[in-house]
């Protein structure tokens, strides 16, 4: 193969925009996509510490029989408020930090389609967190399960506001989701660096776009029901009240089209994560990237087609239920696919098992455990018996936890060099990781046999004599070892912000754009747009005098980094232009969007807009600050008309 030689400009000595501004208002009005991704990582981690310290208090109430640590009602709050914490506060906003900051990159833009939207996203999941999260501190959280079943959430069976905290608080998160999730799309179809077509998108870019199109569909129907759910608690309409001529089904149905895309809402990005991290510490292209891709489009469009069998116990019948049998089991066909896709990426590769590898290596394993579980419930008969037992809350978390977290922790431990240029310590790594494994399978694997034994679900104690005890303890015991290990990472990612190992561009070898550019990246991310001719782009190098794929090193104190022997500024790529254009020469036509403190304030309107609403069902002097809503309304107003003529933001 002929070579011609071409150079990457060194990015730390290239001209640019003048630096962004510090301080605290810079980070309240900034548009900059980077520093959003910051906050909704920073800010989601410590929902996710919350939630795993509410999962703490759980498993410490069921470590021993006919305890009195909580209270039958707090018990009821903590389990509801850890699922609704995990999952609308701590993990989907995680994705969407990583979204937020690689996925620009990764295609080569300057910032996402609509930077003020995508900050407006991120005040709006704030303020309604806040707002949800308040209600377990106020000792007034919802108490129903995450789920709501009909008809229990209707206002002869919950009186008091806890279950209005559940709507109001989701109708705000939702609104945060599928805006964000529209500003993805459009950024992904439309800001592509030139010569990226389609099939040349990293994969964790393709599934996040997968993942934003089932987000603004799935929340759309939640959205649908939940405000449903709000009319009948305020204004007296009778959508699931069976008295009424309403059907407490429908509420299942509707939350569970909603409710089974979320699980791959969760999981389709970590198998994103995971295509990235896998082959660059094997060093080796991912084994059929055509077919991962198409698989991760076949989970989404057949994760439609499934959310009954949560409903196998309801009486469905014989063909509802044989339809979504069938569906079920399809699903693990695409899911199958690229779990020996990863292997076969691994097999003769010359692999790097650093924390980060290690982690996709574990989601493999854990998330497979998962998968095998949740076939099961694809019969009917062994569903009935494992419905509302424990075995279910096992295959739960060993696709959320062994899915989910994990992938998480793969993708933190890669990028984290990116965001802040510097590692993170591998010998705190490796301690969080065997800490994690071990307790993640210490607390989630005796939970199959609680299940099989006849354990229920959502019980706060349980009676000595029922065989429950000693696998009980030892789930503690797990869950205990995995709050430990999280605050090993904590403390990693505390300190290795300020004094970790300086990483370079491309500590990894990694073959992506974001890695062409130095860590952190400056403003504008791409000094000149790269013209893109690979997937693998960094990967195109003469390998006779390369030596093939090349690790990465990171070196103290430098800018720069070594890709087999040789400095990016110095690499060579086969047969292809620079992947910097030549014409742009200069920053000085490089425009930023200016900060703006509209997304903030409109953020606050629409969430007092819903939140005052809480006072509504408040007896006493505080019934009457339900008027606050209408100061919501007309600061969404306000907000609206600022957002929309505030000059400065045409593209």
């Amino acid at each position: 193969m002929s070579t011609t030689t071409h150079t990457i400009p060194a990015p730390a000595a290239a001209p640019g925009p003048a630096p962004s501004e510090t301080g605290l208002w810079s980070w309240i009005t900034t548009v900059d996509h980077k520093r959003i991704g910051i906050m909704y990582g920073v800010t989601a981690f410590l929902f996710f510490l919350i939630g795993g310290l509410q999962a703490v208090l759980i498993r410490t109430q069921l470590a021993v029989p006919e305890n009195n640590f909580l209270g039958a009602d707090v018990y009821n709050q903590m389990f509801t408020m850890h699922a609704l914490t995990m999952i609308f506060l701590a993990l989907m906003p995680l994705t969407s930090a990583f979204f937020n900051y690689i996925v620009p990159l990764q295609i080569g833009a300057r910032d996402v389609a609509f930077p003020r939207l995508n900050a407006l996203s991120y005040w709006i999941y704030l303020f309604g967190a806040l707002f949800l999260i308040s209600s377990w501190f106020l000792r007034l959280a919802p108490n129903v399960g995450w789920f709501a079943y009909a008809n229990l959430t209707e206002p002869a069976y919950s009186q008091g506001v806890n279950v209005d905290f559940y709507v109001l608080g989701l109708q705000v998160l939702g609104l945060a989701s599928i805006i964000a999730s529209l500003n993805f799309i459009v950024t992904i179809l439309n800001l592509r660096a030139p010569g990226m077509r389609l099939l040349r998108m990293p994969v964790f870019t393709w599934m996040a776009l997968v993942t934003s199109v089932l987000i603004v569909t799935a929340m759309a129907i939640f959205t649908i029901a939940v405000t449903q759910l709000l009319f009948d608690r305020f204004f007296g309409t009778m959508f699931f009240d069976p008295s009424k001529g309403g059907d407490p089904v429908l509420w299942q149905h509707l939350f569970w089209m909603f409710g089974h895309p979320e699980v791959y809402i969760l999981i389709v990005p970590m198998l994103g994560m995971v295509s990235d991290v896998i082959p660059t510490f094997s060093r080796k292209p991912l084994f059929g990237y055509n077919v991962v891709v198409f698989s991760g489009i076949l989970i989404a469009w057949l994760g439609w087609g499934v959310w009954s069998h949560h409903q196998f116990a309801v009486g469905l019948g014989p063909i509802a239920e044989s339809f979504f049998a069938v569906s079920t089991m399809l699903i693990a066909i695409p899911t199958g696919v690229k779990v020996f896709n990863f292997l076969a990426t691994m097999w003769g590769g010359s692999i790097r098992f650093t924390t980060s590898m290690l982690f996709a290596v574990g989601f493999i394993l854990m998330f497979t455990i998962g998968g095998i579980s949740g076939v099961m419930h694809s019969a009917a008969p062994a569903d009935l018996q494992q419905t509302d037992t424990y075995f279910v809350v096992a295959h739960l978390h060993y696709v959320f936890f062994g899915g989910t977290v994990l992938g998480l922790w793969a993708g933190m431990y890669y990028w984290f060099p990116k965001v802040s240029g510097r590692l993170l310590d591998e010998r705190l790594g490796q301690i969080h990781f065997w800490g994690t494994m071990v307790g993640m399978n210490l607390t989630f694997f005796p939970m199959h046999f609680l299940g099989l034994y006849g354990m229920p679900r959502r019980i706060f104690t349980f009676s000595a004599d029922l065989g429950f005890n000693g696998m009980n303890l030892l789930a503690t015991v797990g869950a205990y070892l995995i709050a430990i290990s999280t605050l090993v990472l904590t403390w990693n990612l505390v300190r290795s912000w300020k004094r970790g190992q300086l990483a370079g561009p491309n500590p990894w070898g990694a073959p992506t754009l974001e890695w062409s550019i130095p860590s952190p990246p400056p403003d504008y991310n791409f000094l000149e747009i790269p013209t893109v001719r690979s997937r693998m782009p960094l990967w195109e190098e003469d390998s006779s005098k390369q030596g093939g794929i090349p690790h990465g090193r990171a070196q103290e104190g430098m800018d720069t980094i070594t890709l087999g022997g040789t400095r990016v500024a110095e690499m060579e790529f086969p047969d292809e232009p620079s992947l910097m254009d030549p014409s742009e020469a200069h920053a000085d036509h490089i425009h930023l969007p200016p900060p703006s403190y509209w997304p903030i304030i409109l953020g606050f309107g629409i969430s007092l807009l819903f939140g005052a609403l809480i006072f509504r069902h408040v007896t006493g002097p505080l019934h009457n600050l339900w008027y606050l809503s209408f100061v919501g309304f007309v600061t969404t107003l306000v907000g609206i008309f600022g957002f929309a003529l505030e000059p400065g933001h045409d593209h």
